[in-house]
Formats: C-alpha cells, sequence, structure tokens
C-alpha cells in the first residue's frame, strides 16, 4: 500500500509537536513542512523534513503532498483550508474550526465539494484516559448521567511565565479579537464542548459567564452552563489564569460517578519516557490522532471529529457568547 505523503503547514508549538509525531508513523512519509521563518524550516529538515517551502501555497502545489496538517494561528484557517481542499489535499485542521460560524461553513463546503476528508484536532478523543468514560456512558455503567463537569484551565498564551519556562514574547494575534474569534472559551471551551458533545450528544441550550482577570478584550475564563438532548447538564470551566495545568471531567450519574484527570507525568519521568519511546504519555493522544487521520485517508473512511463537528462546536460557542449568565458584582 502507498504511503500518505504528508504536509504540515506551520511550524509553530503544535506544528512542531505534529512535525515529531508524523516522523514515528509506518504509513506516511512526512513529505514536506511551511512556515515563514527560515530558522524553523532549517530545523525541520534536520529533523527529517524532505523539503520545505517559506510559502503554504507552494507546498499545496507538491504533487507529492497527499494530505495537510494545518497548525497555524486561527485567523489564517479560513484561507489556507479553502486553498487546501481546492488542492485536492486532505485536512487535519488544529482546532478551533474557524473564527466564526461564517468561515466554518464555507471550509466544510470547500471539503465537501472537491471530496477531500476534513478533521478537527481534538486530542482528548484519542485520550486513554477520557475514552473509558465514553464507554461507560455507552454501557449504562454510570446509569443517566444527571451533571457533567469539564475543567480545562493553565496559562494560556502566558504560558512563558509559567515556573521554568523561560521568558519569552506572547504573539500579538493571541489578543485580537478579530483575529481569534475569541478568548479562553474558544480556545480551551471548544476542547470540552466536542468531547461533551462525543459524550451526551447535542446541545440544546447553552449560557456563559466570562471573565476578564487581565483586563484584556477577549475572556481570560469562562464558565458555560449547558443543556444537552441526553438530558445531561454541563459545566464547563475554561481559563488562562493558572499556573498549574488541569484538564479533567467528573460525571454524576444515577448508579455511579467518575472522575478523569489529563496529568500530565512529572518531570523526570517524562523524560524517562522520552528516552524509552521517544515520546511521554501527555503526547501519545496527539500520536494516535495523527496516525488515525492517516489511516481514515488510507482507507478512505470519514474522520470524526469530522468537519462538521467543528462546525456545530463553534456554533455552540457562539451562541454561549450571545447568551450572557449575569452575575451580581
Amino acid at each position: 500500500m502507498k504511503k500518505i505523503g504528508l504536509g504540515i503547514i506551520g511550524l509553530g508549538y503544535i506544528g512542531k509537536v505534529h512535525l515529531r509525531n508524523s516522523l514515528k508513523l509506518t504509513d506516511a512519509n512526512l513529505v514536506a513542512v511551511s512556515d515563514i521563518s527560515k530558522r524553523s524550516l532549517n530545523e525541520a529538515k534536520k529533523d527529517g523534513a524532505k523539503k520545505t517551502y517559506t510559502s503554504y501555497e507552494k507546498l499545496l502545489k507538491d504533487p507529492q503532498v497527499d494530505a495537510v496538517v494545518i497548525a497555524l494561528p486561527t485567523h489564517l484557517h479560513f484561507e489556507c483550508a479553502k486553498r487546501a481542499a481546492e488542492a485536492k489535499k486532505h485536512i487535519l485542521l488544529e482546532k478551533p474550526i474557524a473564527r466564526n460560524v461564517a468561515e466554518a461553513e464555507e471550509i466544510v463546503s470547500a471539503a465537501q465539494r472537491n471530496a477531500v476528508r476534513l478533521m478537527i484536532g481534538y486530542p482528548l478523543r484519542f485520550n486513554k484516559v477520557m475514552i473509558p468514560v465514553k464507554e461507560q456512558i455507552k454501557s449504562g455503567f454510570l446509569g443517566d448521567v444527571e451533571v457533567a463537569h469539564a475543567i480545562n484551565v493553565g496559562s494560556g498564551p502566558f504560558y512563558h511565565r509559567a515556573q521554568d519556562y523561560a521568558p519569552s514574547p506572547v504573539p500579538e494575534w493571541w489578543f485580537k479579537k478579530e483575529l481569534t474569534g475569541g478568548g479562553a472559551l474558544i480556545d480551551l471551551g471548544s476542547h470540552m464542548i466536542n468531547l461533551f458533545r462525543w459524550y451526551f450528544g447535542e446541545i440544546t441550550d447553552i449560557k456563559s459567564h466570562l471573565g476578564y482577570r487581565f483586563n484584556l478584550d477577549l475572556e481570560d475564563h469562562a464558565i458555560c452552563i449547558a443543556q444537552f438532548e441526553s438530558g445531561t447538564t454541563g459545566v464547563i470551566n475554561v481559563g488562562w489564569f493558572s499556573q498549574k495545568y488541569q484538564v479533567k471531567v467528573e460525571l454524576f450519574g444515577t448508579v455511579e460517578h467518575v472522575i478523569a484527570s489529563n496529568i500530565p507525568p512529572n518531570r523526570m519521568i517524562a523524560a524517562a519516557q522520552m528516552l524509552i519511546m521517544n515520546n511521554s504519555t501527555f503526547w501519545q493522544p496527539h500520536v494516535a490522532e495523527l496516525g488515525y487521520f492517516v489511516n481514515c485517508i488510507a482507507n478512505d473512511i470519514q474522520p470524526s471529529p469530522s468537519g462538521k463537528d467543528g462546525l456545530k462546536d463553534l456554533e455552540a460557542i457562539e451562541s454561549a457568547y450571545k447568551n450572557p449568565i449575569q452575575l451580581n458584582s
């Protein structure tokens, strides 16, 4: 079977993760990468990228590239994903799918029109801690899930302020709502909304309370209350305010309740895992995600989470923004 030729567009933090993981795949070849940074391109070539491009338009013209991973800032998703679809390249697009529903609809339409597979990057769907929760819901182990909590907090764009990290500038686009579509809710909330939609079905109602600890034009934390078609009420808490990373779900059922936490290994364990496995357990879901995407292309399978999933997540987020919960100060 012919190996899938991969191209990676964007070599920022998550783009470099995808680059590293692509080199581990046995049924795909990393053909090319693109970025405006010559330093990043040189590093990618040393790591194993065969070709480098300073513009993704040139990469999309490469006949050896069958599929692309788009790891660009959110405001660049729209144009890049449409061009990739028109170039007949299958697409793994980092979340959120776009800045707004209108852009997302056009991206999904372009993929359908050009018969390419479109997948949205949600690694929690491939997390060995979160997958069993889905199985427990489906089997009835929990009974009816009445209330579910989701937490995704960390330092967000302020990661350079976290302990043990050297100070580095935050890219300006992070703080411009017209470029990001919003703050912590669209950034981190998209992960948890997608996960809960996978668990409980479609959202029938959603409201939000937004916080502005850092006095930015966009929210740095958000709490959403969502009603799902299953009857479950979900409380989704996301924020950029914490120096300690935490991703956790807690489900309260009529029979049992379950807690699942995505906890990074400590530095010593992570270093040992990198030496032994060339990867840590924290990053393993990203490897599984990319491998699944490649398998879907090779076997002509519609991936999940699909472009339509990304669109529905964004519809829920836009609805949450438009339906504020007013709290007394």
